[in-house]
């Protein structure tokens, strides 16, 4: 992939279809898993996850909620011992959100759910059109997982 060219508007729009389709797919995963825990639940694990112990203010930026709700969601994930609260090595007197080991067990397990949930939608593919949802997975976890925390974090 060429970085120095802007995108194509090919490239733009299959983007933007991309996005909504795997929107409509947790939409459905979590709908036929009948979960109750708070989608943005999910997110701020995902994205201490992928990114790492953060302050309560960027990770309520990452998670796209209010800094009042992460306020309670860190509570509730703090309750369950899903998060761990650590010392901020740049600032003594704040404090990181961290994925516990037990948040890490739920995220892992919740992941399965989806995907037990939404196998059924996929069960008539054959091998070669589960390659290339493999091939898509695999190209979309390079692009995002080397580019993705600089645009993040610059947002």
């Amino acid at each position: 992939m060429n970085n120095e060219s802007a995108p194509t508007q090919e490239l733009s729009d299959l983007l933007s279809d991309l996005v909504s389709v795997t929107h409509r797919l947790t939409r459905i995963a979590a709908r036929a898993t009948g979960e109750t825990t708070s989608p943005a639940t999910w997110r701020t694990l995902s994205v201490l996850s992928t990114f790492g112990p953060m302050r309560l203010g960027e990770l309520a930026k990452q998670s796209r909620v209010t800094q009042p709700t992460m306020t309670k969601i860190v509570a509730n994930l703090n309750e369950l011992e899903w998060i761990r609260r650590i010392a901020d090595v740049d600032d003594a007197r704040a404090w990181q959100i961290a994925l516990a080991p037990k948040g890490v067990k739920a995220l892992g397990e919740w992941r399965a759910r989806l995907g037990q949930a939404l196998a059924p939608l996929f069960d008539d593919l054959d091998h070669d059109q589960i390659e290339t949802i493999s091939r898509a997975v695999d190209l979309l976890h390079e692009c995002t997982d080397v580019r993705a925390s600089d645009v993040v974090r610059a947002a």
